[in-house]
Order: C-alpha cells, then sequence, then structure tokens
C-alpha cells in the first residue's frame, strides 16, 4: 500500500501548516522526541522521520523514552520496533513512576512523574545536542489542557505549539497541535504501529481523562464545536475578561 492514504495527506498536511506557522524547525537542527509508546508520540517520529527527506532544511531526530520503573515496562519492546523502523531511541530507566505513586506523594501522582520525567528529558536533550524537544500532543491535547486549567488551576491558559525555554536554549515543539487526536489514531491502526499498555495505576482515573470524557458528547452534539473551542484560543478578546 502506497503511504499516501488520505490519511497519511491529512496529517502530513497539518503537521505542515504548524511547523511553517510557527517556523518549527531550522537548518542544522537537532531534535528530541519525547516518546512515550503512545500512538501520538510514534506517529510525530514517523512523521518527521518520513518528511526529513523532502524537507527544505536538514535535520536530525533523536527518540527519548524515559521508563516510569513500573513492573511490565514495554521499554525493550520500544526499542526493536524503533530499531526496525531505522529511528534512533535512548531509554532511560528511572523510578519516577513508582516515586510519583509512594505513599508521601498520594495526592497528585501525575504531576510529580511529569515533573521528574520533564527534567530528565530536558537534561539527555541537552546531552545529545538537541536544542529542541518535540512533544506528540494534538489538537484535542490542548483542547483539554485549556479546561484542565480553567477547572483545576483556576487559569486560563493552555500548552503552546512553541515554547523557547531557558532564554531559548530549549524550544518545545508540538508539531501534532494542528492535528486532531482521531486522525492520528486511524493512522496509528493504518501504520499498525505496536499497542503499549500503559502500567501506570493512575491512568484510568486521572483528571484529564474525567475532562476528555465531558467534552465528548459537546463534540458529538454539534461537529463545529471542537474547531470553535480551538479557534477560540486564538481570538480571545481580554477586554471582555475580568
Amino acid at each position: 500500500m502506497s503511504h499516501h492514504t488520505y490519511l497519511y495527506k491529512g496529517i502530513n498536511r497539518s503537521v505542515g501548516k504548524a511547523l511553517h506557522q510557527y517556523q518549527m524547525i531550522s537548518d542544522g537542527d537537532r531534535i528530541a522526541v519525547g516518546l512515550s509508546g503512545g500512538k501520538d508520540s510514534l506517529a510525530l517520529m514517523w512523521i518527521l522521520n518520513e518528511r526529513k527527506s523532502r524537507a527544505p532544511v536538514n535535520y536530525q531526530i533523536f527518540g527519548i523514552y524515559i521508563d516510569p520503573g513500573f513492573e511490565d515496562s514495554y521499554a525493550e519492546k520500544l526499542l526493536q520496533f524503533c530499531h526496525a523502523q531505522g529511528f534512533y531511541l535512548k531509554v532511560e530507566h528511572s523510578n519516577f513512576g513508582i516515586l510519583a505513586h509512594s505513599s508521601k506523594n498520594r495526592e497528585n501522582p501525575c504531576f510529580l512523574c511529569s515533573r521528574l520525567r520533564r527534567k530528565r528529558l530536558f537534561e539527555i536533550a541537552s546531552e545529545l545536542g538537541c536544542s529542541k524537544i518535540a512533544l506528540g500532543h494534538h489538537m484535542d491535547d490542548i483542547i483539554e489542557t485549556l479546561f484542565l486549567n480553567i477547572c483545576y488551576a483556576g487559569e486560563i491558559s493552555t500548552m503552546v505549539p512553541f515554547q523557547p525555554l531557558f532564554n531559548g536554549n530549549l524550544t518545545l515543539i508540538r508539531p501534532l497541535a494542528f492535528t486532531e487526536e482521531n486522525t492520528i489514531k486511524k493512522f496509528a491502526m493504518e501504520k499498525a504501529f505496536p499497542i503499549f499498555r500503559n502500567p501506570c495505576p493512575t491512568e484510568k482515573t486521572s483528571k484529564r481523562k474525567f475532562i476528555k470524557e465531558m467534552l465528548q458528547p459537546l463534540y458529538k452534539s454539534n461537529k463545529k464545536i471542537k474547531g470553535n473551542i480551538f479557534r477560540a484560543l486564538n481570538n480571545v478578546k481580554t477586554e471582555y475578561l475580568l
């Protein structure tokens, strides 16, 4: 099957749009891709790798997977998959997940685990000489984060597609920012990406999952709603806020 299917074209177009609009990739970039083993980061790795041969700029990509240390780790299988695809992957074993779920930290395991993993991701990226880190967050994640921040942090904010950190020494990029989760899901199935079961005990009960489920009936009621919410993030009338 030719890889120029309509799903591929759709993702390729939305990724191209995000890369272009935010000028995410420059010539000579070394880009670390934060892999989780989920469909989003695998699709991101695949598409950045695939675009490399055709891109007007020259860049290199380095996958990084930080194993949170639960039993049933799929690190080895993820490594095998990446090698088979010709992707570079650095696996880092940690105890961050275990630590975050210890009795001292009952309140918010996700916060601690993601903070520790992110810090380590930044360190490994700079060890590899990368000045950019690509993350697999998509349109649905950006919308869900808006609602998470409104409901639980009491602020109107979300993830941004292009985010310079540490005086611009490191930049986070989210090339899937304009891509819907459903498209990525179908693309992952079409490409037969392996499915890795998340061994995290909190995965099924997170606040993010709750927000995701809250939004579903809203999206179903009117197919324009998701696009409108996303557009609203580009259309903020601060004079009509407190």
